[in-house]
């Protein structure tokens, strides 16, 4: 069998779940095959949207506002994940995939434990219950991609099956929304791995930039002496 040793091993996407007080990681979810596509959608958090768009109307924002920003733009991330057990016939899968399944159906599901402790309270009489909190949630992406997110979306499509109806092969299209320092707490870990991840963004920005010429202008075509 002929191999190629010089070729390197693909870095594989996943999912991390940290402890926010510690910082340990509690979970580690490696995704079987990288998607094939990824689908990005930032919204800017514009402070003027509202102003007048035309010449001379009466729009009810503030003009002087037309080029500010009120925060980080709202991001969300859409793949599809394949998971396959007849990819890894070397690796014993009684339950077929449903391990794998369970363990992404858990990022959005609380655990048994913390809602009888929710129940017990409610017994109790307590007025209000906070939410349950669940684990920081990182999707990375290699090194230059590692952010703090919620799934808002998780559907699955199993598509085959054992003879004990184990799933052996399904597809996932997830959701995901990278929480900004608008979402989370001053100091919260997950506020810091944002900043980090639109540090590494400039990093990227700054490492490549255009010319003025390959645009048939020059310095004087943007001035204010031009009209």
């Amino acid at each position: 069998m002929t191999r190629y040793p010089d070729i390197p091993k693909p870095i594989r996407s996943g999912i991390v779940l940290v402890d926010p007080e510690r910082g340990t990681p509690q979970r580690i979810i490696i995704l079987q095959f990288n998607p094939d596509t990824l689908e990005r959608s930032l919204a800017p958090q514009s402070a003027g949207d509202q102003a007048d768009s035309g010449g001379g109307g009466s729009g009810s924002g503030d003009k002087n506002e037309a080029l500010r920003l009120k925060g980080p733009a709202q991001e969300t991330w859409k793949f599809t994940a394949e998971i396959d057990a007849t990819d890894q016939f070397e690796v014993a899968a009684p339950d077929g995939i449903h391990p794998q399944l369970a363990t992404l159906e858990m990022l959005v599901q609380p655990t048994t434990a913390k809602l009888r402790d929710a129940m017990r309270l409610s017994k109790k009489g307590t007025i209000e219950i906070s939410p349950i909190e669940m684990p920081l949630t990182l999707f990375t992406w290699g090194s230059k991609r590692v952010m703090p997110v919620r799934i808002t979306e998780l559907s699955i499509n199993e598509s085959a099956f054992d003879v004990n109806l184990n799933p052996i092969r399904a597809s996932l299209s997830i959701g995901l929304k990278v929480l900004t320092v608008s979402d989370l707490p001053a100091g919260h870990r997950g506020a810091e791995l944002y900043l980090a991840h639109l540090a590494q963004k400039e990093r990227l920005a700054a490492a490549r930039g255009g010319a003025l010429s390959a645009l048939g202008l020059n310095s004087g075509d943007i001035g204010l002496g031009r009209v």
